[in-house]
């Protein structure tokens, strides 16, 4: 063997595994993962390569859950230790510490036993002034059922960041519960006259929605709203960017030319920019004008889930500390239904409906800490660290499509918890500029959003620039 190493890959994540052509020095196998590291192994025997080739596919593209690796991982911890793991985060605290007036907001019973929304946690904060047949009627008026929510309270302002799907408002439909949802929203901001709806998507994506009885808010019918389309497209343009994105990582020697080229034709960093000012036209609302918004896109799992977040990092300190930013994965995309097993492939399914949707949120964070390196406790290698464990499968937190699915499959009784695990390495994450009483780490953050303040090269990228092994 020659350059050999010792580095383990979880199954989970391979991504794909190629067999170029045979050589006088061997048969070359070439391993791409899904952290965008990349592996060559040089076998003697074309027969051997053939075998791991196939052992490669069938073990990183299992059918059902209980193959994947967290159900057999065992740590050494006993029962009482992982029950304990599972509560380290606690979102009820979280939206404690938010300041929510329990005179304005209040945890709705509605979708006990995901009655109302088998994708949505079951425990919602919604206006009190909505009445249980305005929440219901608002639910079966929005697309899979994803009602307006409360995502984020901001206390100075008493603004809310509220999240839900589209609307089936077709051409002409409507509801009045529905709208009756978003003024309880409205009048939960005393200081306001009205509200922001932030469609996330490109209008004419949302236009073209309305044929299949979706859509958007009509402003005739929905009184004291403002319409603002952002413009993030959909899961599958983002898909084949990652894979342009991937490409330019992949050139060899190129020209500076051929390098800009390929980053610019990817439009990756295009698409970073548009979530960035999704979160910044968020900030703007609720801390400068003090608006609340409602913000969605088509399901509202995706775009909405970058788009809330973003602002939430935006708009607080908190969430630019270690333990805040898994806070804030866990509400907004783990609690709310991102749908975590499609979107990162971790069974074998629909190739169509995997997407980097949360690769471009933590890359957002990324460039972020670019701008305000003295912001966020974190360094990098914890961004990298969040990114392995989402497609590693080694840990339970991110398999599944939404809190109903995790617990059927018993997540919480047959897998491990990755939060303690990240906690008790946090020293390994600290950024060491960052300082708790610097007016970066204090404050709102206000990025520049225009082209020229964006990096060229992800953080994503690096892991396979470096990680180039032969046997």
């Amino acid at each position: 063997m020659r350059n050999c190493r010792t580095d383990s890959v979880l199954h989970s994540l391979v991504g794909s595994i190629e067999r170029p052509p045979t050589t006088p020095s061997g048969s070359p196998l070439v391993i791409r993962c899904k952290n965008f590291q990349v592996y060559q192994l040089l076998l003697p025997q074309e027969k051997d390569c053939v075998d791991i080739q196939a052992s490669l596919i069938r073990l990183s593209r299992p059918d059902r859950y209980g193959e994947l690796f967290c159900f057999s991982f065992q740590p050494n911890v006993d029962k009482e230790e992982r029950e304990k793991a599972w509560g380290f985060l606690d979102l009820h605290a979280e939206f404690s510490r938010m300041g929510i007036p329990s005179n304005l907001w209040h945890i709705t019973p509605a979708n006990h036993e995901y009655r109302v929304c088998d994708t949505y946690p079951s425990e919602l904060f919604v206006p009190k002034s909505a009445s249980p047949a305005v929440i219901v009627g608002s639910a079966k008026f929005r697309s899979r059922g994803r009602l307006p929510v409360l995502s984020y309270f901001h206390r100075d302002t008493s603004a809310a960041v509220c999240r839900s799907s589209q609307p089936l408002s077709g051409f002409s439909a409507r509801s009045l519960e529905d709208e009756q949802m978003l003024q309880a929203i409205m009048k939960s901001n005393p200081a306001s006259e009205y509200m922001y709806v932030v469609d996330t998507r490109p209008k004419l994506n949302a236009m073209a929605n309305r044929a299949a009885g979706k859509g958007y808010e009509n402003e005739d019918h929905y009184t004291n709203i403002k319409l603002h389309f952002i413009g993030i497209e959909n899961i599958h343009v983002m898909r084949n960017s990652q894979q342009k994105i991937t490409d330019v990582g992949d050139m060899r020697s190129p020209s500076m030319g051929d390098f800009l080229w390929g980053l610019e034709n990817s439009g990756w960093l295009k698409h970073i920019k548009a979530v960035l000012d999704a979160g910044v036209f968020i900030v703007k609302a609720v801390a400068e004008e003090g608006v609340s918004v409602l913000v969605h896109c088509s399901d509202g799992w995706d775009r909405t889930a970058q788009a809330c977040s973003v602002a939430s990092v935006l708009l607080d300190p908190f969430y630019r500390t270690i333990r805040g930013l898994m806070v804030l994965i866990e509400k907004d995309w783990v609690s709310f239904g991102h749908k975590f097993s499609h979107r990162y492939s971790h069974l074998e399914g629909d190739p169509k409906e995997v997407s980097p949707v949360i690769d471009q949120f933590l890359e957002c964070v990324w460039q972020l800490m670019e701008q305000f390196p003295c912001a966020f406790e974190f360094n990098e290698r914890f961004l990298l660290q969040l990114h392995t464990h989402i497609h590693s499968c080694q840990y339970g937190n991110f398999i599944g499509n939404s809190q109903k699915e995790r617990r059927d499959l018993r997540i919480n009784e047959r897998t491990h918890s990755v939060w303690p695990h990240l906690w008790e390495n946090r020293a390994e994450y600290i950024n060491p500029l960052y300082r708790a009483d610097h007016s970066q780490s204090k404050g709102i953050l206000r990025p520049v959003t225009t082209p020229y303040c964006f990096k060229m090269c992800s953080i994503w990228m690096r892991p396979r620039l470096e990680a180039r092994n032969y046997i």
